[in-house]
């Protein structure tokens, strides 16, 4: 069993990248915060997270993004080779967890958080330039992509509550095994793994759609 180390909100600030604000500097709360279905990604709430804020709607949130979790131990592992301190919340994430296989997370499993919140992973974080400028690390959108650790996005099956703390248990796990951190190989890296990833449930609909455009392509 993992728990959640913390819940992450965002402080709006300047985007120097793209102009406007941006959503990815989060931070930890200390209360409950609720999370729900956001709807459509330009058209509905954008966030799972009540009290969350999101302004690049074009690539970020709804339905299939509607939480993002990382791992505290590949912060960690990030920390040992960046030689800098890194934040819960830092990557912009909403939810950092500890003891949870979030990069070996299968799309379609069911995450049980606290007594009421069902999430299901559904993709893996794809670096944009808004996270390069955050980090201030050249080429940092090349080096996430290949360290296969992009966390996790997630659906909301069930709404509830979450809090620093809670319990993390996987309660269902499909048989078909593509873990995140595999689909996420064949969508950046590995497009030869394309075939095995287009197929699978729980895959959001848009991203199906581009996979098989990129399959017959390669075809």
């Amino acid at each position: 069993m993992g728990r959640i180390v913390s819940v992450n909100l965002a402080v709006p600030e300047p985007n120097p990248a793209k102009g406007g604000l941006t959503g990815i500097n989060k931070r930890p709360v200390d209360h409950l915060v609720m999370v729900r279905a956001p709807g459509p990604k330009t058209t509905g709430l954008h966030t799972g997270l009540v009290g969350d804020q999101i302004f690049d709607i074009e690539h970020h949130g709804g339905d299939d993004q509607a939480v993002y979790a990382y791992a505290r131990e590949d912060y960690d592992w990030w920390q040992a080779r960046l030689s800098r301190r890194l934040a819960n919340g830092l990557f912009g994430e909403n939810l950092t967890t500890e003891e949870v296989d979030v990069n070996g997370a299968v799309i379609g499993e069911r995450w049980r958080i606290g007594p009421r919140l069902v999430l299901q992973p559904t993709f893996g974080r794809v670096p944009c330039v808004t996270f390069q400028r955050k980090m201030g690390e050249p080429r940092w959108v090349k080096t996430f992509a290949r360290s296969g650790r992009p966390g996790a996005y997630l659906r909301v099956l069930e709404p509830g509550e979450v809090w620093a703390g809670d319990p993390v248990t996987v309660e269902d796990r499909p048989a078909h095994g593509v873990t995140i951190a595999r689909a996420y190989r064949a969508y950046m890296t590995e497009p030869e793994l394309l075939p095995e990833l287009v197929g699978i449930d729980g895959l959001p609909d848009d991203l199906r759609e581009t996979l098989a455009e990129r399959l017959g392509q390669r075809r």
